[in-house]
């Protein structure tokens, strides 16, 4: 059984932000203190991140932000994740995914899909509980996550010799907005719908950290030997 890196973090009230935010940021600060420096990552180690990262967000990140959509009851938190929605699909986010997939020459293949398979079969299943508020602190996290992530991800791409850089320049500046408009409709929705006392506010994190380190790492007998989470944590 998985152990949630975040094991007894309880918010049960309304007065939730000022402990979940720096939580979110502490998670994706133990995500960015593992990530294998980029000099010693080889052209296969390199390629495997992209592909792996794409074979995820290209067809699974419109779909998360609609469960959330789908999940939440207050209008302020429909308007603010619909408006991310609606730049997603105008702008067409996963075409610009694949240009620079193709661009670094790392496209998907079924191996890639399969490395990831597990994890993000996982995540799937916790966005069809249609959950808000933990689905809100999810994508908040994802969000977070990405902007700060679009520099290394720019650099891998550099490295297999792409200049393509819609995709990096675009999500490190309006993920930012992203992360704060979540963190927004999470406030909202929590006051209008509080969550029963002993909830897990932060299992959608921890499974969608084990994602992202499974992204980085690859299939686990290829692994770089990045920590979980839930070890770079403080006891």
């Amino acid at each position: 059984m998985m152990t949630s890196a975040f094991a007894g973090v309880q918010v049960p009230n309304p007065a939730f932000e000022p402990s979940i935010e720096p939580q979110v940021e502490y998670a994706i600060d133990a995500i960015f203190n593992t990530l294998p420096k980029l000099e010693k990552i080889s052209a296969d180690q390199r390629r495997g991140i992209i592909t792996r990262y794409t074979a995820v967000l290209e067809g699974n990140f419109i779909y998360w932000m609609t469960g959330a959509f789908l999940a939440v009851k207050s209008d302020a938190a429909r308007e603010i994740i619909l408006e991310n929605l609606h730049e997603e699909v105008r702008d067409c986010h996963p075409g610009m995914l694949r240009r620079f997939a193709v661009a670094a020459r790392a496209l998907p293949t079924d191996q890639d899909a399969m490395a990831v398979s597990e994890e993000l079969s996982k995540v799937r299943l916790f966005i069809g509980r249609l959950s808000g508020v933990p689905t809100i602190i999810m994508m908040a996290f994802f969000e977070g996550f990405i902007q700060r992530f679009m520099a290394y991800l720019a650099e891998l791409a550099a490295g297999q010799g792409s200049v393509e850089r819609e995709y990096t320049d675009v999500h490190g500046v309006c993920d930012v907005a992203h992360t704060a408009g979540l963190f927004r409709a999470l406030e909202a929705e929590m006051a209008l719908s509080p969550v029963a006392a002993g909830t897990n506010l932060l299992e959608g994190v921890d499974l969608l950290s084990a994602l992202i380190r499974r992204i980085i790492n690859g299939p686990a007998e290829a692994g770089f030997g990045m920590r979980s989470t839930a070890e770079a944590l403080p006891v």
